[in-house]
């Protein structure tokens, strides 16, 4: 099952179609922090970055052969010869996740606007190569309409990818990754097509409307072209099963983390060979740096969480003045027992004592943010949706962020999937830079992607075994 990743990312699509059997002929990116990641670990060793500045320096068609092109897919469509190449290999799929929240039929003429062209770009690269399957993914907003009797994105979308060279059959659906095997709750569209040729051959025709996914024994109805959930509602992994062996957990307490790394590890065949020295533990489970009053105020979420306590109170607290801040923290303090330990350094043994609710009280005043998304996550429940920024979630057991390695935990990389380049940047460098936090938070689960890869490949096999008169 030969493919192509459009707009790949650090590879969260590749590993689950490698996974599924799938032999990748390229990946395009155009940014060099994910496409490094990608390079080291489907292709070859790009830990030294003077090796990696040396590989960006090739020309594209050079880059071609070393299956990492990273470029915009413009300069890709623009090269003849290179798309010769790629048409060459006679694709069994294209698959990606182009920005589309810009998609519009009638803005194919607005060339000024980005995120409509790179989404015709995906069709045209489509158009050109003529694989037999086609996966498209991106985030659920994609199906709400923003024009006043316009449709969404996502439904324009639908109808040009039908029409693009011979036809395709598509069907749309909306995937979970918590019903895949991820300890992860992660809603994600999704156009899954085949060739008109193809789909004619194996009499597979689309559903109306968009399929959404669920767990094993609850979903029913599952079209040809949907991924088949494998994950019943008893046993999905939770936050703990999926991190508790990397510390702050008590060893009594580990929830199903054997059962959880076992099936992680069969990931691990997909990814190029890393160095046998794992001593010092995975790679990327660096804990962030914060200063006392975050460390203090990440405590303070952790008590309300255990408390029951709504964990929007400091950012409540912000609009009011002084006493209707007090106030407001009283009544919601009021059952808190004490004295009460908070931690209030990186250090461990730094706590600070309350004892009594006009201690907290005050402590509360203190801690007041304006931030209102961070929250505590529930050790025994999926992670949240993964992000891009790392400190809108609260790790369960100690006062951090999670590292990179528990946030790609919670995707379904392996441990041997390492991610290169910065943990984090500024906010004023992120329309630039994709650092490994940002990586994480752009892939596609590669839960998912294994269910998806198994789907096409078990059709594009049946599709090979049949003859063109049946």
């Amino acid at each position: 099952m030969k493919f192509v990743d459009l707009f790949s990312g650090c590879g969260g699509l590749s590993l689950g179609m490698e996974r599924a059997g799938g032999e990748l002929v390229a990946a395009v990116e155009k940014s060099d922090m994910a496409a490094r990641t990608f390079f080291h670990n489907y292709v070859g060793d790009a830990a030294d970055a003077r090796v990696w500045q040396q590989y960006l320096q090739l020309s594209l068609r050079r880059q071609f052969e070393g299956k990492v092109l990273v470029s915009e897919l413009a300069n890709v469509l623009a090269d003849d010869g290179l798309m010769g190449k790629f048409s060459d290999q006679d694709l069994d799929a294209v698959v990606g996740g182009p920005p589309c929240q810009g998609f519009s039929l009638a803005g194919r003429r607005l060339k000024d606007d980005l995120r409509n062209r790179l989404a015709w770009e995906y069709l045209v690269f489509v158009e050109r190569t003529k694989p037999k399957a086609v996966v498209i993914e991106n985030v659920v907003g994609m199906s709400q309409s923003f024009v006043k009797g316009e449709e969404s994105s996502f439904s324009q979308l639908q109808a040009a990818l039908t029409k693009i060279g011979s036809g395709y059959v598509v069907q749309a659906v909306r995937v979970n990754a918590v019903h895949y095997g991820a300890p992860q709750f992660r809603p994600r569209l999704m156009l899954i097509a085949l060739r008109s040729d193809v789909a004619k051959r194996l009499r597979i025709q689309a559903t109306p409307g968009i399929w959404k996914s669920n767990f094993a024994d609850q979903v029913v109805d599952i079209p040809p072209l949907a991924p088949v959930p494998t994950t019943f509602s008893n046993r999905a992994f939770s936050i703990r099963d999926a991190i508790s062996d990397l510390g702050g957990w008590d060893a009594a307490d580990v929830g199903r983390n054997g059962e959880y790394l076992a099936k992680l590890k069969k990931a691990e065949e997909a990814v190029r060979p890393k160095r046998s020295d794992v001593s010092n533990g995975p790679p990327n489970h660096t804990t962030r740096r914060h200063t006392d009053i975050v460390v203090t105020r990440f405590s303070f979420y952790r008590m309300m969480h255990s408390n029951g306590i709504d964990q929007r109170l400091l950012s409540q607290m912000s609009s009011k003045d002084l006493e209707s801040q007090k106030s407001m923290a009283k009544r919601a303090l009021a059952d808190v027992e004490f004295p009460l330990n908070l931690q209030c350094s990186a250090r461990p043994s730094a706590v600070r004592t309350i004892s009594s609710l006009d201690e907290l009280v005050d402590l509360s005043v203190e801690l007041v943010t304006r931030k209102h998304s961070q929250k505590v996550l529930s050790p025994i429940e999926p992670s949240r949706t993964v992000v891009t920024l790392p400190d809108d979630y609260v790790h369960p057991m100690q006062s951090r962020i999670f590292t990179v390695r528990e946030l790609a935990r919670f995707q379904g990389f392996p441990d041997s999937f390492e991610f290169l380049g910065r943990e984090t940047t500024g906010a004023h460098r992120r329309k630039l830079e994709v650092p490994q936090y940002t990586q994480v938070g752009n892939a596609v689960s590669p839960w998912q992607s294994l269910a998806v890869g198994t789907l096409l490949s078990g059709l594009l096999e049946e599709y090979g075994g049949t003859s063109a008169s049946e």
